[in-house]
């Protein structure tokens, strides 16, 4: 199975697995899963680090290093996605997450996510 981690699930996998649900933690985990992590979470990481919002510079600067030890995949935003995203109703007010929405619909994968508000769109959320 294909899914697409929400920032706050990769941040919790490397630095607080316990705030993982038991369920996100074990897909995560699962090897035959394809984890799949968004170009637009490096860029959500890298703006809130710059801003002072987060800390966590070697994790952002790490993060394909990181993700790649982990086995996980690298998903790039194509424009399709990009314009999809910008196009999303706005019940979501951080662009970075309906970019995940509209990655997610593209691909027709699940987003692993606690944000519930994502419930709100024509996407698959487990948590």
């Amino acid at each position: 199975m294909k899914i697409l981690l929400d920032t706050h699930a990769l941040i919790w996998w490397f630095g607080n697995e316990s705030k993982l649900s038991r369920r996100a933690s074990s897909m995560i985990a699962n090897q035959n899963n394809t984890v799949l992590v968004s170009a637009a979470i490096a860029w959500e990481l890298a703006i809130k680090v710059n801003l002072g919002k987060f800390d966590a510079l070697s994790l952002t600067t790490e993060l394909p290093r990181y993700t790649e030890e982990e086995g996980f995949k690298e998903l790039p935003i194509s424009m399709e996605e990009a314009v999809r995203a910008g196009l999303l109703p706005l019940h979501h007010r951080d662009p970075f997450d309906r970019l995940l929405v509209a990655q997610a619909q593209a691909l027709n994968v699940p987003i692993l996510s606690a944000d519930t508000v994502l419930d709100q769109y024509d996407v698959k959320r487990v948590w």
